[in-house]
């Protein structure tokens, strides 16, 4: 009776952890909700996005090309990151995932950012990485590791990571991304590139800094 309850309390924990897990993007009702990504007339509003009658769905509202091109990397990160998500394929609403190509020019960087919505998973196609996240606060240690093609990485929902291509080749990777909107924010863009800008005295106070370099900073964003 004891190994009875105790394996009934155990799925129930198992139970509510995968209900928590879930959350972001709830569970569909049905077999799909897709998107009409160029009419919302006569439309259902459901989990952010309207819902085409299940009639007219078609199989091109799961479909995608475009993933084989390169990005453009020669911004000054020498990145560039090709998101497939809700806004890419109709069908994708309410199914909790999303892909991106990310492409890498040599010494290229994807700068210190998070997901609000998702958890990822990189598998690097070409080239070699660099990359690692920092645990919250107060530890805020750093896992890091340098990924060579067919390696994975997982990055947990919401905490900072990046990418970076230590190489003088230019490398590509693949992403999976537990959300139809990840979301993304750049640390360095959302701190000193915000609009309006956050006052230059709580910036120099919080990273230490002389006002000058803060006002140079935000000049950059």
């Amino acid at each position: 009776m004891k190994g009875t309850v105790q394996f009934s309390a155990a799925l129930v924990l198992l139970a509510l952890a995968f209900s928590f897990a879930t959350a972001y993007d709830p569970s569909p009702l049905q077999d799909f909700c897709a998107v009409d990504l160029n009419d919302t007339n006569s439309a259902v509003f459901v989990n952010g996005k309207f819902c085409k009658d299940p009639k007219l769905v078609k199989a091109e509202d799961f479909f995608f090309s475009g993933l084989d091109k390169v990005g453009n990397t020669s911004k000054k990160e020498g990145s560039a990151v090709t998101l497939v998500n809700i806004d890419q394929i109709g069908g994708l609403n309410t199914l909790g995932i999303s892909l991106a190509r990310i492409d890498f020019a040599p010494y290229g960087l994807n700068p210190p950012h998070t997901h609000p919505r998702a958890t990822e998973i990189l598998v690097v196609l070409e080239g070699s990485l660099h990359v690692g996240f920092v645990t919250s606060n107060p530890n805020n240690r750093l896992f890091t590791k340098v990924l060579n093609v067919g390696d994975v990485f997982v990055f947990p929902i919401g905490l900072i990571h990046f990418q970076f291509n230590r190489g003088n080749t230019p490398a590509v990777a693949i992403s999976g991304l537990s959300s139809q909107n990840p979301g993304v924010i750049t640390i360095a863009n959302a701190v000193f590139g915000s609009n309006p800008p956050i006052s230059t005295d709580v910036l120099s106070k919080a990273f230490q800094i002389d006002a000058n370099l803060v006002k140079y900073l935000q000049s950059q964003f």
